[in-house]
């Protein structure tokens, strides 16, 4: 077993510790078919939430998404993300000729599994944001690949914004039915049915 292997262990160890990590399957098993889990964004827990609500064995191949910047500005960081939860680095300054979503569909024709968060960036707002364009694309280029919406609750209350050392407390990740993009539907009828098909997954009161 290699260290990124003993770290993964220990990640998803202190991460079912701390929040519990529990995933809740209400729209369909958790199956190793290719999937684009997408969610609403509270946290830099968010990923590694999904990623320990997961399966083990589904772990392997899938693949969060995470910020080139900041997840590679320190070697420890980088190791991490690289090493143990194979991520796809994304950068978030780029040049008018550089496509954001290259590095998702190398990815995907690689046959690898996405978390992605469509709001794009971290909200402490009870509902999501309106959903960028990204998944609409996907989804257009990748008809193949179940979206199976989650949502992520209580996170935010484990490490607010701003906050370094995290609190123990609940956290539940509930995985929704999959959807496709419908013949003929526009891209913001499609991400508005996406964001709706995520908020319909909040538990109540929550």
């Amino acid at each position: 077993m290699t260290a990124a292997d003993l770290m993964g262990k220990l990640l998803a160890f202190v991460a079912r510790l701390i929040t519990g990590a529990q995933g809740h399957w209400k729209g369909c098993p958790p199956q190793a078919l290719q999937r684009i889990y997408f969610a609403n964004h509270q946290s830099h827990l968010d990923w590694v939430l999904i990623w320990a609500a997961l399966p083990s064995e589904l772990r392997s191949t899938t693949r969060p998404i995470a910020a080139k910047d900041y997840w590679t500005a320190t070697r420890f960081r980088h190791w991490l993300t690289r090493e143990v939860f194979n991520a796809v680095y994304v950068n978030r300054q780029r040049t008018d000729d550089q496509d954001p979503l290259e590095p998702l569909q190398q990815a995907l024709t690689a046959g690898d599994s996405l978390v992605i968060f469509p709001e794009g960036t971290r909200s402490n707002r009870g509902e999501p944001q309106a959903f960028k364009s990204g998944l609409f694309n996907l989804a257009s280029q990748f008809p193949q690949v179940q979206l199976v919406p989650a949502w992520i609750a209580n996170v935010q209350r484990v490490m607010p914004k701003g906050e370094v050392v995290p609190v123990p407390i609940l956290c539940t990740v509930t995985f929704g039915a999959p959807l496709s993009l419908l013949p003929g539907e526009d891209k913001r009828a499609f991400l508005d049915r996406a964001r709706q098909a995520v908020m319909a997954l909040r538990p109540v009161g929550g």
